[in-house]
């Protein structure tokens, strides 16, 4: 098995937790905190979503599906275009809102169909490419896929955390 395949698989994953995560959840339980404090359900799904749209377009000189697709205008988030969530406050996080799962799910399956795209061109020495060179030491694009594969499980697993704590309620 490629590496890219191998990547495809774990990316594949992250797609099987949202689809569970989001199934059936009302609007209201998708932007209810289960604390003030907390990430909502549509928070962690779209932040994951959109640092996967930002990171993989980056990497791959690729527009990024929120802007490509109109998904920012479909969303209508009242914060800055290019957000993804990343180092956003609580106060910035309950801002993102959707009045229903498949608004979520569609922009997700728009990015996750990108990323596969651009995985399937690759080939293993594609993975040795420095993509940043801000870090010490620089960053290549296998680390970089990893590190939004990482954070895009964590967060759905978050998600599917707090979908539990909000069916018991």
């Amino acid at each position: 098995m490629k590496a890219t395949e191998v990547l495809a698989d774990a990316y594949g994953r992250v797609r099987e937790v949202v689809h569970e995560v989001l199934d059936g959840l009302s609007a209201e339980q998708l932007n209810a905190r289960v604390d003030p404090a907390a990430n909502s359900v549509a928070w962690l799904v779209w932040h994951l979503t959109r640092v996967q749209d930002d990171h993989v377009a980056d990497a791959g000189g690729l527009e990024q599906v929120w802007h490509a697709e109109g998904w920012a205008e479909r969303f209508g988030l009242p914060l800055p275009a290019d957000a993804t969530g990343y180092g956003h406050t609580a106060r910035e996080a309950g801002k993102v809102r959707v009045e229903s799962g498949e608004l979520l799910l569609g922009y997700f399956e728009a990015v996750h169909e990108q990323t596969l795209r651009f995985l399937r061109g690759l080939g293993a020495a594609d993975l040795g490419r420095v993509v940043d060179e801000r870090w010490d030491p620089p960053v290549t694009l296998g680390v970089r896929l990893v590190s939004v594969l990482t954070d895009d499980l964590q967060h759905a697993g978050q998600a599917a955390f707090a979908r539990g704590v909000l069916e018991r309620r």
